[in-house]
């Protein structure tokens, strides 16, 4: 973190914004600034708007605490205008969020580093609403929203394609289902921290992610009973290098399918978070709080963590 004169380190803590995720990022950006006062941090909520840069100008912060999630804040933009101000912040920088969210880049990138993926392709909204451009069971999702937002899956066997509303982009990715458990794990800094076997009713939508009660985590992943060593450690090891290939700073989690019938060659990325959330129910805190790192513990070392040229 940069220095500064004042005894107590000023902290902005950007959140809400006009995306998808505004309702996520505002519990985000609430329970972080509990956590940062409780850190000894002298904090400012900051709910961004057009006047953002306005108003940061106007609270001279040391350091810019982003719990921004979804588009404008989770792709570049932001990023780019707290280098432009030269202050500090958190998380990832301008090209590694901006490659992050575009999940077909992404992809791109793991193949590069010889992470596994399933096979997915971009195609126009509108075809994917006449024809089956791949053969089911497939998801349909925005390439560059997260959180889950907009996504539709196609069962095996359906005989229609899916009913798209008019508010997905023109262009959507389509991607070959992958069956199995959820698994995901947390890297911070150069550490990646443990892995959490999601357990859900069903499909692990939007509601599942953030609604109390929608999924249990299991914390760490139970070994050998559910998870094989040998899956707990690729877990680990892909994450990391999944936050190397895409160049993260501070926290990311990437997310993981294990088909268990296929052993270590049914465990592929899904994506990795540049921007996970930080709510009561998100997997980043209770991860770090299953290693002994409080949540207060955690949002310091972010904030300490945290600079410009990211």
């Amino acid at each position: 973190m940069v220095g500064s004169s004042r005894t107590t380190p000023k902290v902005a803590v950007i959140m809400g914004g006009p995306s998808a995720e505004r309702d996520v990022s505002l519990s985000s950006g609430r329970e972080c600034a509990v956590a940062l006062r409780e850190a000894g941090f002298e904090v400012v909520e900051v709910d961004a708007a057009a006047d953002l840069c306005a108003r940061l100008q106007e609270i001279k912060p040391d350091v810019v605490f982003n719990a921004l999630h979804g588009r404008w804040g989770e792709d570049g933009c932001v990023q780019g205008m707290l280098e432009w101000m030269h202050l500090p912040y958190t998380h990832s920088g301008v090209l590694s969020s901006a490659l992050a969210m575009d999940k077909e880049r992404t992809k791109a990138a793991y193949r590069a580093a010889g992470l596994p993926v399933v096979e997915s392709i971009l195609a126009p909204r509108d075809e994917v609403r006449m024809r089956h451009v791949m053969p089911p069971p497939y998801v349909v999702k925005p390439y560059n929203e997260g959180s889950s937002v907009g996504v539709y899956l196609v069962e095996a066997g359906a005989n229609r394609p899916p009913a798209l509303s008019e508010d997905m982009p023109e262009v959507v990715m389509v991607e070959a289902y992958a069956p199995g458990r959820e698994l995901t794990t947390t890297v911070i800094g150069d550490r990646a921290l443990t892995v959490t076997d999601i357990v859900t009713e069903g499909w692990y939508d939007y509601d599942a992610k953030y609604k109390p009660g929608g999924s249990r985590h299991v914390i760490p992943a139970e070994i050998p009973a559910e998870i094989p060593q040998e899956i707990f450690d690729a877990c680990l090891d892909y994450a990391l290098r999944a936050h190397v290939v895409l160049g993260c700073r501070g926290v990311s989690r990437t997310d993981f399918r294990w088909d268990a019938a296929r052993g270590l060659d049914g465990l592929i990325l899904l994506e990795t978070n540049t921007q996970p959330g930080m709510t009561p129910t998100s997997l980043v805190p209770e991860q770090a709080q299953a290693l002994g790192i409080s949540f207060p513990e955690l949002c310091r070392w972010m904030v300490e963590d945290a600079s410009c040229n990211r």
